[in-house]
């Protein structure tokens, strides 16, 4: 009796000091946008590097009053690099490359956009408005760009945001006619 009591309270033990380390792996943020909320879900445990990036540029604000600044409905939506008046923000320097995690580019994941180097990414970030899996490891370069978590409430915002007409401005193409802003993002506890 004595060992089945002892053999249990260390399984509750265990169960919720592995259910506290699976909930710390995941990182929920609430972007506040003119179109409305995206609750997303950070995967730290596949994209600790970038889920890590993204959060301290939360945490410092740089994401609140920049837009999304590219928008092709069926496709994805853009932002996090760029204000209204398409000045593009300062950054830190780039995070390495985490697209070999084995997380899709599937409607509503989120990744990070990058330049043609593979280890380029830095704060700007996409929604995938649909399965995009020609973005997963392994591309033609040998990579593939990064998701790191997906939307898990405001599907309907994304759908809103990627139907919203886009034109040309500074010299960018699929730019949102009227800016799409993301007023504020912050890391749910």
């Amino acid at each position: 009796m004595k060992q089945f009591f002892l053999k249990t309270l260390l399984t509750l033990l265990l169960s919720g000091i592995f259910a506290n380390i699976a909930a710390a792996e995941t990182v929920r943020v609430m972007m506040e946008t003119s179109q409305g909320n995206i609750l997303l879900a950070l995967n730290r445990e596949k994209a600790p590097k970038t889920v890590d990036n993204f959060v301290q540029y939360v945490e410092d604000g740089f994401f609140n009053g920049t837009i999304f600044h590219r928008i092709i409905k069926g496709f994805m939506i853009q932002g996090g690099g760029f204000t209204s008046d398409m000045d593009k923000k300062e950054t830190r320097n780039p995070v390495s490359n985490e697209a070999k995690n084995g997380l899709k580019n599937k409607r509503g994941s989120i990744a990070m956009a990058r330049t043609s180097n593979p280890h380029s990414a830095t704060a700007q970030f996409f929604i995938n408005h649909k399965d995009n899996l020609s973005l997963d490891y392994p591309k033609p370069d040998g990579w593939g760009y990064a998701v790191f978590g997906e939307v898990i409430e405001g599907m309907d915002v994304v759908d809103r945001i990627a139907s919203q007409p886009t034109g040309i401005k500074s010299g960018m193409r699929d730019v949102p006619t009227t800016p799409i802003v993301i007023e504020k993002v912050s890391v749910v506890k």
